[in-house]
């Protein structure tokens, strides 16, 4: 058969059901075997590369399967670039294939020729170049293996056009399960696990931060049962969110720059802090230098490299958590630390009554974003697939989301990729057809990517697309107001009909201003059979808080 074929086979061996992608020369051969393939595989066809590429990360994130995305030579492949770095950042298993010019082209500044490989090796976790087609099988075993295994990440294969269409003896798929020198997963020290169990049992005020680890090693029973045993409050990352329950009760809410009060105070008064996959990013710590110095910190993660990046450990629990929790739950005491969580509590209730009961119960005025996501969480039950853009209401749905059950919140987390959210959440309704998927959007991020309302329109997905128009880039104008004396140095954006765009592309929505008409709106929105877009025009100069100033400490946290 030919290379193509085999690209497609083997596919198809990996268990893949859906490809995001867009055609072009180089790929063409790909795209022809394709066409004997589609009662098989579900071809997306996106309108921008970068389109394809977020897709496929919503539907791993969604699914925890590897998303697959194919793109030609030259500006497609580039068009890739921003979404491989967003994947490498926030640990997605994706894998793009692409097209490349002939081999014997390479390096002659042929049409459509870029250097990927030497492009996507910063972006990728591991990126190979295919000359001819017997390597493609191989390839393609150890990509998928690279991409889902240890910490995942996203694979790049570039195959050129010759190794495409020759023709060679296919002698079936082998999946690929190990390779020499790579070690996905570390070793599991027993003497670290006793060593983190005396810390934990011997202290008095201890402090779990979970991030998206959990989640990528299917851990979150095993975190449940850790924290339930241990006894200690327990806060999320961005990317953590859904691995504990929201209304648990020893979930004490999200770290971080606008993160909650107390998680982000308490975090340099605990005596031991537990980081559970999480990578001490650098909106969780604040300044380093004043970050949990009093406190022991335990380390568990599958990636070495993140073990003292950041903040030095005092016990470094490396492996797959899913692996490691049950081993330190076995050997830690059945505590109830009540007086401690007391003190979150208090915080919460500080919090509340400074910032959270004006934004989410706001009884004049123009509508908050905060009070649009609070109405959204009593309407979906907290079952929903939110999936976000970046900027302030990514961190206002991060904050008042409720996330049932794992696998719920979708954002750009470490690269805070605005355009985002609208491709992403396509993606995610095919990881998961049966949820509701909710695309959280502001008016700037959505018009990066709004052309993939043509990929809605001609696959039928039904995705919720809900815009929260402030008529700014209203993230910026908030650092604007509150570090540069409010010199709104080009923040305000003007935007198209929503509506009358959406339904161009035949997807019905409607705009709202006024709080008596949300509720029935955002009802409509979820009733509705098919896409919807929403628009809800909200108050234009409203600040997330609390916020911890850059250069700050997370215990110099401000409520306004």
């Amino acid at each position: 058969m030919t290379g193509s074929q085999a690209v497609i086979e083997c596919l198809l061996a990996e268990g893949t059901d859906t490809i995001f992608g867009y055609p072009g020369g180089a790929i063409m051969p790909i795209y022809d075997a394709l066409y004997d393939y589609r009662d098989k595989v579900n071809h997306i066809l996106v309108r921008h590369e970068q389109g394809g590429i977020h897709a496929g990360q919503g539907y791993a994130r969604t699914s925890g399967k590897v998303g697959v995305v194919f793109a030609t030579s030259g500006p497609g492949a580039t068009n890739l670039v921003t979404g491989l770095a967003d994947a490498q950042i926030d640990s997605t298993p994706v894998v793009c294939i692409t097209g490349q010019v002939f081999a014997h082209l390479l390096g002659t500044d042929a049409f459509q020729e870029t250097d990927v490989i030497n492009i996507t090796t910063p972006v990728t976790k591991w990126n190979y170049q295919v000359t001819d087609a017997c390597e493609i099988p191989e390839a393609i075993a150890k990509a998928f293996y690279i991409a889902r295994s240890g910490r995942p990440g996203p694979v790049l294969i570039d195959i050129t056009k010759n190794a495409q269409v020759q023709k060679f003896n296919y002698k079936g798929y082998t999946p690929c399960n190990h390779i020499r020198s790579y070690r996905p997963k570390p070793n599991v020290r027993e003497e670290y696990i006793e060593r983190a169990a005396e810390l934990i049992n011997a202290a008095k005020k201890p402090f779990v931060l979970f991030g998206q680890g959990v989640i990528l090693g299917g851990a979150e029973a095993e975190f449940k049962a850790f924290v339930e045993k241990s006894g200690i409050p327990s806060a999320w990352t961005v990317l953590g969110a859904g691995a504990l329950p929201t209304g648990h009760p020893l979930n004490v809410g999200m770290l971080g720059m606008h993160g909650n009060y107390g998680p982000n105070v308490l975090t340099n008064e605990c005596d031991v802090l537990i980081a559970v996959g999480m990578r001490f990013d650098d909106r969780v710590t604040g300044r380093l230098d004043k970050y949990a110095r009093q406190a022991q910190v335990i380390h568990l993660d599958i990636d070495p490299a993140e073990i003292d990046k950041n903040v030095q450990t005092t016990v470094p629990v490396w492996g797959d958590c899913k692996e490691t929790l049950p081993l330190l739950t076995r050997l830690v005491e059945k505590k109830e630390h009540p007086e401690w969580l007391q003190k979150f509590r208090d915080y919460e209730q500080q919090e509340i009554e400074a910032v959270i009961r004006k934004e989410l119960h706001p009884q004049t005025g123009e509508m908050t974003m905060g009070e649009v996501i609070d109405k959204l969480n009593k309407l979906t039950k907290g079952d929903a697939v939110i999936v976000t853009d970046v900027g302030q209401h990514q961190m206002v749905a991060c904050r008042y989301a409720k996330f049932n059950q794992t696998r719920s919140n979708v954002t750009s987390g470490g690269l805070g990729t605005m355009g985002f959210a609208l491709p992403a959440a396509i993606g995610a309704k095919f990881g998961a057809p049966n949820r509701t998927v909710v695309a959280v959007i502001g008016d700037g991020g959505f018009q990066m990517t709004l052309q993939e309302l043509g990929t809605i329109m001609q696959t039928g997905i039904d995705v919720k697309i809900l815009i929260l128009n402030n008529h700014f880039l209203g993230m910026v104008r908030q650092w604007q107001e509150l570090f540069n004396d409010r010199r709104y140095s080009f923040v305000d954006i003007e935007s198209p009909d929503f509506v009358a765009l959406a339904k161009a592309y035949k997807i019905d929505g409607n705009s709202i201003s006024d709080r008596k008409d949300l509720e029935a709106a955002l009802q409509t929105m979820l009733n509705h059979q098919g896409s919807y877009l929403l628009e809800v025009t909200v108050t234009k100069e409203n600040n997330v808080f609390p916020m911890v100033p850059q250069g700050c400490s997370v215990s110099e946290i401000r409520l306004k």
